[in-house]
This record gives C-alpha cells, structure tokens and sequence, in this order.
C-alpha cells in the first residue's frame, strides 16, 4: 500500500480537508454525550438550575448565606452581584423579572465569566446547604440530630419559639462562628464540590421561587436549548459524514483510475520480454480486481482509518478529564479487543495472501477455456476443464470461507465485549450513584463515550482485515509498476532521415530468449532492400518468427545490430522505429468495432478512397462488398464473426492503410487459398513496389518469386538466394520445396 502513496498527491487537498471535517465531526461526535449529561443532571435533576451561585438572591437571604462565610469569600460573593432596590435606575425592569422587588431589595448576579462561577459555586453552596439545613430543622425538628454535629455541639431544638435563629447566629463570638463554619466545612468536604453544589441547586429553586420566579419555564427553557443544541450538533455531524463521504468516493476512485491508467500505459510499454514474465491472467486481474481492492481500502481509509483513532483518543480524554470511577472498566474492554484484534490479524493475513494468488488462477482457467473452447469440444475434454476449475474454485473457495469464519467469529466476540461493558458500567455505575459518587447523567455519558471507544476500535478492526488483502493487491500492483521494461527508449535518440528508404540490415545478430539456455538464433546476416521481396522460410522452430519479432525491437538482440537504412534501432525511439512498419502478426488480431474502425486503427485520418484501395489490395472487397452494412459491419470481441482467411485480409488490409516503408507479414497467408494468395501478392507487389517486404511463411508458393530468400535451421541461415539458386545450392530449401511441391511446378 504505502507503495502507491504517491497517487495520493493530486488529492492532497481533499485528503486534507476530510481530516479536518473528520476532525470536526468527532469533535461534534463527542460533544453530543456532554449535552445529554446535562439535560439529565441538570436539566431533569437540578430543574434547569445549573450553579449554586444563583441569578438573583433577596437580601434577606443573602444576609443569612453570609453567616457561613468567612470574611474572604463574603467579600468574593458581594464583588460578584449588586444590590438592586426601588431606587434603582434599573428597577422597573428586574421588577418584571423578580416580583419580590416590591418588598425587598434583591442582589443580582454581574455578567461574570464560567470560571469565576465555577470558583463561587463551592462557597455558595456550602452556605446555602446551611441555611437550608437549618431551616429543614426548624420546620423538622426530628431533623435536628442530623444537623447538631455540624454545629458543633449548637442545639437548633432549644432556641426559644419566635426568636430568629440566622439574627443570633450573626451574634455569635467571631471564634465560635468560625468554628462552626468549619465544621460545616469540613462536613461539606466528603461530598466534594460537585455533590455540594447539585445538592445546593435545591435551594437555588426553593430562592427563584421566593423570587416570584416561574421555577417551571426555567426548567423546560433549559431542556428546549440542549436539547437543541444536541439536535444541531447531530446535524452538523452528518453534514460531515456525507462531504467526507463523498470526497473519500472521489479520492478512492480517482487514484484507481490513475492507478488503472499507469498500470495499463506499463503494460504497453512491456516487450515480450516482461509479457513472458506475468501471465495474461495476472496482468488483468492486477489491473482490475487488485485497483478495486485499493479503491474499497482507500475509501474506508479515508473515513474511517481517521475518524476511529480521532473518536477513540478522543472518548478517552473525555472519560479520563471526568475522572470517573468506572474509567478502568474500558481499559479492560480495549485491552480484551486489541488482543483479539492482534490474534485475528495473525490467523489471517496468510490467507489474504493467497486469495488473489488463487484469484489468478481461476481467471486463467477460465481465460484458457474460453479461447480453446473449441478445442476442448473436440477433444471431449469438458470433463477435464471442469475438474481443473472446480480445483480452482474450490481452493478459493475454501480460503474465503476460512476468512469469513474468522471475521463471523470476530465480530460477535466484539460485539459481546461491548455488551458486557455496557452492563458492567450499569451494574458499577447504578452503585457509584446509590453512593452519590456520579450522578445519572454523567453515568449515561460515560456510557456514551464507552460506545464510542469500542466502536472505534470494531472499526479498527475492520480496517485491520481488509488492509492486508489490499496490501497484497497493492504489492502485486507495484510488482507491475516497478518492472523496468528490458526494452527501452536511448536517452538521446537519433532520427531517421527524411529521405528513409526502408533497407533492413541484420549484422552479425544473434538472439537467446530470457531464462534460456541457448541462442535460438546464431550469426544471422542479410539485407532487406526496398523494392524488393525478402523471404523466410524453414522448418517449424528453425527461428523464422523470431528474426521478424527483433525489427520492431518486441525483442532485443542479444549480439549484432539491426540497421535500417544504416540507422542502429536502438538508437531511435520505439515510436519512430515501429512508425515505419506495417505489420501483421502471425495471429490476426481485429479489435471490436466495425470494420472501418479496424482499418483506421492504422491511421486515424485515412480517407474512403485509401480504405477502399487498402481492402482492394488485401482481395477483401469482395466479402466486405457481401456484408449490408459494408465497411460499417460490426466486429465482434477478437474478430470472431469473421473467417480466419478473412481475419487475415483484413489485417493485411490494416497495415496497407498505414502506407509504411517497410511490411513485415508473419505467416500472413497461412489460412487462404492459393488462388487468393497469388493474386494478393499480386496486387501488394504493384501498389508497394518501392516499399521493402519481408514475408515469414511455409509455402514455397508464397516465396517462390521472391528477390532474396532465406532459409533457416535450428537459428541458422542455410541458404540465401533466389527460388532458383536455392534449388541448385540448398538442400534444405529444395527438401521443402520437393515436400509441396512437383518437380514440373518447381520449374
């Protein structure tokens, strides 16, 4: 994978603003649990009041909170409000919102930042939980034993009826009054400041009451706005996931279609040489199957491979910065899913290993079948082919099942490690609340954030089966990439001559196939001259296909050099080199399409007329003439609807188009009779008369009246000359001659 990094480039801005997007919706993501924490804590349990430094406060009460305050925090508390009576510039309108005004004067809160709340929320609530526990005593006295040791030994029961007991309180010698206001203190101190201050919230309420305040719209203003809050946030996180969704599609699909288009622009630059090397099977597979492997991983990559390390880190910090007490539950939940992650991914990767390999072997299998199907029918081998398939298929088979057990295994494990934690904080949690160690909501949270852990790391884990195979595809398609083709362009390349001939020289050439080990030509030396018909002919195997194969440089010349015109071509570009052939290979390939299609393969910008001479030339007008649709007749996938004779006359007519100063025909007239083989070499000799023309072929016929003939065995030249000369000289040349034809023909 990390081979093909650098098809990332043209996407590095999308790649980039994903991350951020991805950044952002688990930053949303992970916001969501915080809001439904409050809507349960403070919004359900609290009333809506969130501090236990409230909005507003009578004077009277202030005055009896301040008893339990030392001289600091009293000072801190009255820096924090204003007192606000009828003389007030702004009593008419706090009037509206505090009906008690009317009586009393009230201190409201100053616009103070959420810090120096979260600093007067302790102090506050510890003296308001006393005033409220002492006036619970007074309307309560059997609370009273509940309250006595934090009044240091003060007994609230003996205060006589009607005395206000806050105007004595404030009486108390200053050392007593501290040190019951440490006893408060350090009462207050088990809870911690957050239990202190959810418990002074009541208080709070019973306040906005006596303030003439509606205690309910607070309550359900506040659900309305976290609620909302909870809903944008939500909807926002969506927006996210459908952006990145869509350009992680185009990410994916656009490095597979430049992946696609490298490997296929790679192949073609590949000599016989590299085709030798992977198979045909291979090399389709490689550049289907395995780009679609890459287009699903980066895909997923993208939007997930980000988003779960993002989530995870990011519900840790958020259960660490709670400092729950349920936090090591997920430490053994993450601890028991990389542990079956890591077994997991070790029990499988072998086996993604060699699904594609056992992929390229049922595409072979099939490839072979269809191309021999006739063959096979005609040997009766069905029965066999379809053995040596279902060996394939079930090989395959059997890898994908072994596969799909391990992830069926995987995921409900996974699954039951989720289920189990989420029990687990319950079963804690519900104890950690009984014991007023969390509260409701923020045990809801932590369940949330326990969700988005786990689920983190499912999605780890699935990106942790689906990386290895697409690793495997991502070497094999760098395999491809990174295969220098043996054949390639001089780092200054000469021109041919604008006055190019067409003269093919062979110097002392000899040629050993890759991995052989054997020349399979040795010494091979002749000229090709324009105007004339240059011949090869020998036995099967004698190296004729291969002499022919080395001109357009398919292969290289192991010794010697091949000239043209007394240019070198390997100092000439495989452009240039081959811009001067016509060739037509010993099997006709036709491409899908119609027939003009096929011819204007040779040159994109030939005219009617140079079609019509060119299929003229090749004797196919006739049959062309008998289709309806003429030059305009659809051919099938490999040119199949057409006749073999016919598949031929129409390649040769495919070279004629591109009117080039050298033909190579390689065993071109193998399938057509002797009457249309005469009268097409007829007809290419007057139209290319000045062009040079080399023929590879069996049939003495063929090259009976050609200028130079070559003849060749086991790699070596035996003869050259004329079909007369060669009867005369060659005995080799005259057996194959006296095999075909009688002695009165060969006259």
């Amino acid at each position: 994978m990390l081979k093909l990094i650098k098809y990332t480039k043209p996407y590095l801005l999308m790649l980039l603003l994903s991350i951020v997007l991805l950044f952002a919706q688990a930053n949303l993501d992970l916001t969501v649990p915080d809001y439904l924490s409050r809507i349960v804590n403070t919004g359900i349990q609290q009333n809506g009041v969130e501090n236990a430094v409230p909005a507003a406060i009578r004077q009277s009460e202030m005055d009896r909170v301040f008893i339990f305050m030392s001289e600091a925090d009293r000072q801190s508390v009255l820096a924090a409000y204003t007192l606000v009576g009828r003389n007030s510039p702004d009593y008419e309108t706090y009037l509206k919102e505090y009906p008690v005004l009317e009586k009393e004067s009230v201190y409201v809160l100053n616009k103070i930042d959420q810090t120096e709340i979260d600093r007067l929320n302790p102090i506050m609530g510890r003296a308001l939980l006393a005033v409220s526990g002492i006036e619970q005593v007074l309307a309560d006295p059997a609370k009273a034993d509940q309250m006595g040791g934090a009044f240091s030994g003060f007994d609230l029961t003996k205060i006589p009826p009607g005395m206000d007991v806050f105007a004595m309180l404030a009486k108390l010698p200053a050392d007593q009054l501290a040190k019951m206001t440490d006893a408060i203190d350090r009462k207050f101190e088990a809870l911690g400041d957050s239990m202190v201050v959810q418990a002074a919230v009541g208080a709070v309420k019973l306040e906005y009451k006596a303030l003439g305040m509606d205690t309910d719209k607070l309550q359900s203003d506040y659900i309305k706005t976290a609620g909302s809050w909870m809903l944008l946030l939500t909807l926002l996180s969506a927006v996210c996931t459908i952006i990145v969704g869509y350009l992680s599609a185009k990410i994916a699909a656009g490095m597979a279609r430049d992946i696609r288009r490298d490997v296929f622009k790679t192949v073609e630059s590949y000599s016989n040489t590299e085709f030798d090397k992977f198979s045909t099977a291979s090399l389709i597979t490689r550049t289907t199957n395995d780009v679609t492997q890459i287009q699903m991983v980066v895909m997923m990559i993208v939007r997930m491979m980000f988003y779960a390390p993002l989530i995870g880190i990011g519900g840790i910090i958020k259960v660490l910065t709670m400092d729950s007490p349920l936090a090591w539950l997920i430490g053994v939940a993450v601890l028991m899913l990389i542990s079956l992650i890591i077994v997991v991914f070790t029990v499988a990767l072998p086996k993604f290993k060699l699904t594609q390999k056992l992929v390229d072997r049922i595409n072979l299998v099939a490839r072979e079948n269809l191309s021999g199907m006739m063959v096979i029918r005609s040997f009766n081998m069905e029965k066999f082919e379809e053995d040596r398939f279902d060996k394939g298929n079930l090989d395959l088979t059997a890898v994908s099942l072994f596969i799909n057990r391990v992830m069926v295994i995987m995921m409900p494990l996974m699954m039951l490690i989720m289920n189990v934690l989420m029990l687990s904080i319950v079963w804690f949690g519900a104890k950690q609340v009984a014991d007023a160690n969390m509260q409701v909501g923020d045990m809801l949270a932590f369940m949330q954030y326990a969700m988005q852990i786990v689920m983190s790391f499912l999605m780890l884990s699935m990106m942790f089966i689906i990386i290895p195979r697409a690793s495997v595809s991502g070497d094999r398609i760098h395999e491809v990439l990174a295969t220098v083709p043996y054949i390639h362009d001089p780092k200054e390349p000469q021109k041919f001559t604008s006055s190019f001939k067409g003269s093919v020289e062979f110097r002392n050439v000899s040629f050993r196939y890759p991995g052989a080990e054997e020349d399979a030509l040795h010494d091979i030396n002749f000229i090709a001259q324009p105007g004339q018909t240059t011949a090869f002919i020998g036995s099967t195997g004698a190296g004729k296909s291969t002499i022919v194969n080395l001109i357009p440089r398919f292969y290289e010349v192991t010794n010697g050099a091949i000239l043209m015109d007394g240019t070198d071509i390997r100092e000439v570009t495989q452009h240039d080199l081959r811009d001067k052939i016509g060739y037509v290979p010993q099997k006709s390939a036709l491409f899908s399409g119609t027939i003009e299609s096929n011819m204007l393969y040779a040159d994109e910008n030939a005219t009617p007329e140079m079609l019509q001479s060119a299929i003229e030339i090749a004797q196919a007008k006739e049959f062309v003439d008998s289709k309806p649709e003429g030059m305009a007749t659809v051919i099938s996938q490999g040119g199949t609807n057409v006749s073999g004779g016919q598949k031929q006359r129409l390649s040769i007519a495919r070279a004629l188009v591109k009117k080039p100063p050298i033909y190579i025909l390689d065993d071109s007239f193998s399938a057509l009779d002797f009457r249309t083989d005469a009268a097409l070499r007829r007809a290419f000799k007057e139209k290319t008369a000045n062009s040079t023309l080399l023929i590879v072929t069996q049939r003495v016929s063929t090259v009976k009246n050609a200028e130079q003939i070559i003849v060749l065995d086991e790699g070596r030249i035996v003869g050259k000359g004329t079909h007369s000369e060669l009867m005369n000289t060659c005995e080799t040349y005259k057996e194959i001659a006296l095999s075909q034809l009688s002695k009165e023909e060969l006259a």
